[in-house]
């Protein structure tokens, strides 16, 4: 929770008035996927070494997601973004604050956002 009002504060700051409410919405909400995992800090440590150490290979990681335990959350955790922005979607959120959330994570090229609003919330969310 402090993270994400942290980059909210830091987009507000940095667009002033330009900040709508999708926008924020979107630096609020972007990791809303990670409550599935329920992992703890030592978790969420754990599943980033995982990734590196599969090289974020989508098949493992979804292979994970289809087991259970501990290897199951790690596979949620790793696929926050597509998650959060099917939860976001479903409840009927902007469609710039459920791209972003399942975008946050990729090359600026990739992005659906307009770059400028992305950059934005991308240079928030790495302070």
């Amino acid at each position: 929770r402090r993270h994400a009002a942290g980059v909210a504060r830091r987009v507000e700051q940095a667009m002033g008035g330009d900040a709508e409410r999708p926008v924020l919405a979107a630096a609020l909400l972007h990791d809303v996927g990670k409550v599935d995992a329920r992992l703890t800090t030592y978790g969420r440590v754990v599943a980033t070494l995982s990734a590196k150490a599969v090289r974020h290979d989508p098949e493992v990681i979804k292979a994970w997601t289809r087991t259970r335990g501990f290897p199951r959350r790690v596979g949620l955790y790793l696929q926050h973004p597509r998650f959060g922005g099917d939860r976001l979607a479903l409840a009927g959120s902007d469609p710039l604050t459920v791209a972003w959330t399942r975008e946050h994570h990729l090359p600026e090229q990739e992005w659906t956002v307009p770059p400028e609003i992305g950059r934005v919330l991308r240079d928030a969310d790495d302070d």
